[in-house]
């Protein structure tokens, strides 16, 4: 083949600095908007994006030329850096996150649940909800080194 075909979609999570509410509902809409032009300029595709206010989920179709990682260490230092100018000076992300991948029949299904993060943490805190992802993608983890 003379070309490469790809789709490839994650949905991301990651935490603010010490799992803390650093994102102010004020400016969550702004910084919202910038995660998604910082993964254009990536060369990504958003999809969804939202989240609480010391976390955000992204769904996001990566570039095959992009790693995870490489996307997420660039739109995490990009964002934070935009957020401090802007907004809060001691702002920050955590330095882990959650990458799922996602098949093309689940999209839809991962967008309703990224939309509907409000409600979903009426029932449940960011730590529960992110240790359910990590069982139901079958990713192995220890609890006392999760939440450090």
């Amino acid at each position: 083949m003379t070309h490469s075909f790809t789709n490839l979609h994650y949905h991301l999570v990651f935490s603010a600095q010490g799992f803390l509410p650093l994102i102010n509902p004020e400016w969550e809409p702004r910084l919202h908007e910038y995660l998604g032009g910082a993964a254009r300029g990536l060369k990504g595709t958003p999809i969804e994006i939202n989240g609480m206010p010391d976390h955000v989920h992204l769904l996001i179709g990566l570039h095959q030329d992009m790693s995870v990682a490489t996307f997420l260490e660039k739109l995490k230092s990009n964002s934070t850096g935009w957020v401090k100018r802007n907004f809060n000076s001691k702002f920050g992300w955590q330095t882990g996150y959650g990458a799922f991948s996602v098949s093309e029949s689940r999209i839809e299904y991962v967008r309703r649940y990224i939309r509907n993060q409000k409600k979903h943490h009426s029932k449940m805190t960011f730590k529960e909800e992110f240790i359910a992802l990590l069982k139901a993608h079958k990713i192995d983890f220890d609890p006392k080194f999760l939440f450090k």
